[in-house]
């Protein structure tokens, strides 16, 4: 007998020494030749995202990673905070470097400001020329040899190859005509200028990048590291970590919340709006939750924990903003792909550059310089962080105003949306039902319709259920014993209770099993309210009245996103006279009514059989099958629920103009990806030609290649300036 396949594991891999995007393919390419494993490497956040099963281990995808020339380290919570702090350390002593770097090419770059001004002759000695560009080529720029023996080792080239190409060969030429003193001119400040200028387009880029990444610092930095516990008669300060499921823990005033858990006493508000981007606090009372990072403002509480450590609301959310942002958007298919064979085609662009300015035209010198020129200019780094950068600020944005992207995939499709398809309850509406009236056919049996109905009703958890056992409970009346219980999702349920065969549902439901009700009845329903039916011995009893209440945001978010362009309609399982009444109110012409979840994904499909992008918006768990058939699903007020792990789009506010949030993010970021591709394909399309042609020099070609990157990176930061509501 076969052994059962082993289930697959992800593992996120931090790799040092990548300098550019082919350097990116090159890591990425090595991790999928390794049978059964599907890997994304992001340049930006230097990480690695593997998925492997079999005889697979963490092992084998550094070692993969290492042979490609390259380093690894598996990724773990506790190893995030080091990795941080390595890379700080990194940050410094590059800056060093840098300084000492621009210290001794000053001198070399001054000489030249002057020859331009007119003077022929060398201001500085060549031997201290040559003095002070040696300790910056070999020292200052081993990583440039470094990086490009690794690569060339492991069967590739990258940005690493043409800058220790182009200023060795023109530190190489220099060092012969001094050391030969031979009638040429010199290039020390040329290939000192460049490392230096390379060097420091890294360290801005570097500063740029981890600017991007501050929506994770800040989600990290809101989980306390202590909690109060009570332990003989005393508060207690205790490690969070240590904390389990059950635990008794308490809140002051001022606290954050250490760990997900429920109110067993007292009364308070918690400022959640880091979590969900809602700036009013949440009132907090016996049997409402709490999530760790949230701030406890005026009240004291006791709680019990119900979700620690990796299983809290934030964790998952700081999971799904790490998956987000390692993830690849399929509009970066294209940079990709031209990265993988960006650098092979340079080479030869500088070798035609020589064999044309030396061979054709004999002139050594303009092919010399020309060659290095191209080299230096040409840099794939650019074309590398155009999308990255762009879905890491976006992504991190988005997790600010409560709007958790599953992948970058679902943060681009966001914004094609042209068709949005809602649910009613929990969506248009506050999601909370409750009984406004009972209306028994015959007065004298109102106890009856009451007691069959929360009899019927006591064992189900959908929110109709859990309205009319508290209205009954109010009235002092409780369930009976029952049997035969039959349910049909979304329309009733049958049961034997005390003899008598009692059916509870909607009117068209009680209809079907052959019992009518007047059309009278119904005629003074109020506007919105949902007439759940009771009968018993093939009669109806009556009706219970329930209403559910208007979001207020609910008829705004609608034309807001009218405005943008989105179509909407209603779909809901309710009664036609509750859906007409709620879509008046917030302006929806297209809406149909008692619908079932098979029949809303059908609509969803037929939509996008006719070549409509669709959006659903749903509560995650009735609606899922139209959620899956939609382009996109959005879960609405999801807060800590496993929605949050599986949906598309999770909007942590209970409010529809997350929906309209999540396009004008998605809109944005589509827009700030597509700026920098065109500059990093503009700024390669001008400049390589122009070096090429001799218009551009070595020196100024690095410093374009150094600030090349930083705009892509400073271009995508100001995806920060968005803003939930615009």
């Amino acid at each position: 007998m076969p052994a059962e396949s082993a289930a697959p594991h992800t593992l996120d891999l931090a790799i040092s020494g990548m300098t550019c995007a082919a350097c990116a393919a090159r890591v990425e390419k090595a991790l999928n030749r390794l049978p059964g494993v599907s890997a994304n490497v992001n340049f930006a956040t230097e990480k690695a995202r593997a998925t492997f099963a079999g005889d697979i281990t963490a092992e084998n995808l550094i070692a993969a990673v290492r042979k490609a020339g390259y380093d690894a380290q598996a990724v773990s919570d506790a190893g995030t905070a080091a990795l941080r702090a390595e890379r700080a350390l990194d940050y410094r002593q590059e800056l060093r470097l840098f300084w000492f770097s621009a210290a001794l090419t000053l001198p070399l770059v001054a000489q030249m400001i002057f020859m331009f001004g007119g003077a022929h002759d060398d201001l500085l000695p060549r031997w201290l020329q040559l003095t002070l560009a040696t300790p910056v080529q070999f020292w200052v720029g081993r990583r440039f040899y470094t990086g490009a023996w690794k690569a060339l080792r492991g069967g590739a080239a990258n940005m690493d190859v043409l800058v220790a190409l182009g200023t060795s060969i023109a530190w190489l030429f220099s060092a012969v005509v001094t050391l030969e003193s031979l009638h040429h001119h010199v290039y020390f400040e040329a290939s000192a200028a460049i490392i230096t200028l390379v060097l420091m387009g890294k360290l801005l880029e570097a500063r740029a990048r981890a600017r991007t990444s501050t929506a994770i610092e800040q989600l990290l930095r809101l989980q306390p590291q202590t909690a109060l516990i009570e332990r003989d008669g005393e508060l207690v300060a205790v490690a969070a970590t240590t904390l389990q499921i059950g635990d008794l823990y308490v809140l002051r005033p001022g606290a954050a919340v250490a760990v997900d858990g429920i109110v067993i006493e007292g009364r308070s508000t918690i400022d959640e709006s880091l979590l969900t981007g809602e700036s009013l606090p949440a009132e907090k009372t016996a049997g409402a939750k709490v999530f760790a990072g949230s701030v406890n403002v005026d009240g004291l509480l006791r709680c019990r924990a119900t979700g620690v450590g990796a299983a809290t609301a934030l964790a998952a959310i700081v999971r799904l903003v790490e998956a987000a942002q390692g993830s690849k958007a399929p509009v970066q298919h294209l940079a990709d792909t031209i990265a993988g064979v960006f650098v092979p085609a340079v080479l030869a662009v500088a070798l035609a550059t020589v064999a044309y300015w030396w061979g054709w035209r004999g002139d050594f010198d303009a092919a010399l310089v020309n060659a290095v020129a191209v080299l230096v200019i040409a840099c794939p780094c650019a074309l590398g962080l155009a999308t990255p950068t762009a879905i890491v600020v976006g992504s991190g944005r988005g997790a600010g105003a409560g709007v958790l992207f599953r992948n970058a995939a679902a943060l681009e499709r966001a914004g094609r949306i042209d068709l949005l398809v809602v649910d009613k309850t929990g969506t248009l509406t506050e999601g909370r039902p409750r009984v406004i009236n009972a209306l028994p056919f015959a007065a004298a049996e109102r106890n009856r319709l009451l007691t069959l109905a929360v009899t019927l009703e006591q064992g189900a958890d959908h929110p109709l259920a859990q309205a009319i056992r508290d209205f009954v409970a109010r009235q002092g009346i409780a369930p009976l014993a029952m049997s035969d219980f039959i349910s049909t999702a979304g329309r009733g349920i049958q049961a034997t209770v005390g003899g008598s065969a009692v059916a509870l549902g909607s009117p068209d439901f009680i209809a079907s099993l052959g019992i009518k009700i007047g059309t009278e009845h119904f005629a003074a329903l109020p506007l919105g309210g949902t007439p759940v039916a009771v009968a018993a011995d093939g009669r109806a009893l009556g009706l219970l009245i329930i209403a559910d209440q208007l979001r207020a945001s609910s008829p705004a978010a609608v034309t807001r996103l009218r405005t943008l362009g989105v179509e909407i309609i209603m779909l809901t399982g309710d009664h036609a006279t509750t859906a007409r009444a709620v879509a008046d109110a917030v302006h929806i012409t297209n809406f149909r009514a008692q619908v079932m979840p098979a029949d809303k994904a059908r609509e969803v499909e037929k939509a996008r059989a006719a070549g409509r992008t669709v959006g659903m918006v749903g509560d995650g768990i009735n609606d899922a099958p139209a959620l899956a058939a939609a382009d996109i699903g959005f879960a609405i007020g999801a807060g800590a629920d496993i929605a949050i792990e599986t949906a598309d789009v999770t909007l942590m506010r209970n409010d529809l103009n997350g929906v309209a949030d999540a396009i004008t993010l998605s809109r944005a970021t589509l827009r700030k990806i597509r700026q920098n591709l065109f500059f990093a394909f503009v700024y390669n399309a001008l400049g390589i030609p122009l070096a090429a042609m001799g218009l551009l020099s070595p020196v100024l070609a690095g410093a374009a290649m150094a600030l090349s990157s930083v705009s892509v990176v400073g271009n995508s930061l100001l995806l920060k300036r968005w803003k939930p509501g615009a």
